[in-house]
């Protein structure tokens, strides 16, 4: 005889989807936390999520995954509104650890393995797999207490990741992470999304938000100040190209249609007013003598995050 909890399989291969969010808001008393957020997170691609201390992020997270209410705005799920049902598909890492100090590593783990869904023996063979790629193989049977804030870290993405969730909403995974498990988790959040997954999380580390995302979400003040692909938020910036010659690059000052950023010596930063007028700086360049380079700068996300935040 079979009991319900020892029919429950591993949830392998979930449908997976789009997540839109429309028109979110949520006030705090006297304070607009989120004010009218419309964002989507594609299908089997990796969204960043950032702004600063308080620019809702946060807020938004918990609105989508229905933990808290919103006083305004729909989520949708495979283009319907959506249920407690389908957010219990979902991986969830909030900010905040939500581990149980005094229960061992695999025990919590496997306890929250089932309540995905999941039966113990593909639970623990989860856990084993994922405790193995962030080295903590032998760290199973220890209580979470004793383990570093890092490798707490390392075991609430575990807890995230390992019953093969249809949608991925995560709150800071990156904190506290040595560059090691940081590829460790870049590596299974590219494996999840390689199979559809959506995948939003949250990160005050720029870098590794344009190392790592598809597409990009910028809040501030509660608003969504800007979305889209990196690729295309980096080309909303000033069109620089950097000029490199043999001798001064002084007598660009001179040139009509572009604007000289900065010159030193050889080097001159510059932002033609059209393709024309950089055409147009290249052939007197070459003109003067020779060009050691002439290319596009591209401006790094930092740089494009304060534009849009300022």
């Amino acid at each position: 005889m079979t009991t319900a909890a020892s029919t429950l399989t591993t949830p392998r291969h979930r449908a997976t989807g789009t997540i839109e969010a429309h028109g979110l808001s949520r006030r705090f008393g006297d304070l607009v936390a989120v004010d009218d957020v419309t964002l989507t997170v594609p299908a089997g691609r990796l969204t960043g999520f950032v702004g600063g201390n308080g620019a809702g992020k946060t807020t938004t997270m918990r609105m989508v995954m229905g933990l808290l209410a919103m006083d305004a705005g729909t989520v949708l799920w495979q283009g319907r509104p959506i249920t407690d049902a389908d957010r219990r598909t979902f991986g969830y890492m909030p900010e905040e650890r939500g581990l149980y100090p005094k229960q061992k590593v695999v025990d919590q783990l496997v306890y929250l393995g089932q309540l995905s869904g999941m039966s113990a023996p593909a639970a623990r063979a989860a856990i084993h797999d994922h405790l193995e790629r962030f080295g903590l193989a032998d760290r199973g049977g220890d209580r979470v207490e004793k383990l570093s804030l890092g490798n707490q870290q390392r075991v609430q993405i575990i807890a995230a990741l390992m019953a093969e969730p249809a949608a991925l909403i995560l709150d800071e995974p990156f904190s506290g992470l040595d560059p090691s498990a940081v590829d460790s988790m870049a590596d299974l959040l590219r494996e999840h999304t390689a199979r559809g997954v959506p995948v939003l999380f949250s990160s005050h580390q720029l870098d590794l938000v344009e190392r790592l995302c598809d597409r990009l979400v910028v809040l501030a003040r509660g608003t969504v100040v800007a979305e889209g692909a990196v690729e295309e938020l980096r080309g909303r910036g000033p069109r620089r190209h950097r000029l490199v010659l043999d001798g001064d690059a002084g007598w660009v000052r001179g040139v009509r249609g572009l604007t000289v950023v900065d010159v030193d010596g050889p080097v001159a930063l510059v932002e033609p007013d059209d393709e024309a007028a950089a055409q147009a700086l290249l052939a007197e360049a070459v003109r003067r003598g020779p060009v050691r380079e002439f290319a596009r700068v591209v401006p790094p996300l930092s740089e494009i995050y304060r534009e849009v935040t300022a």
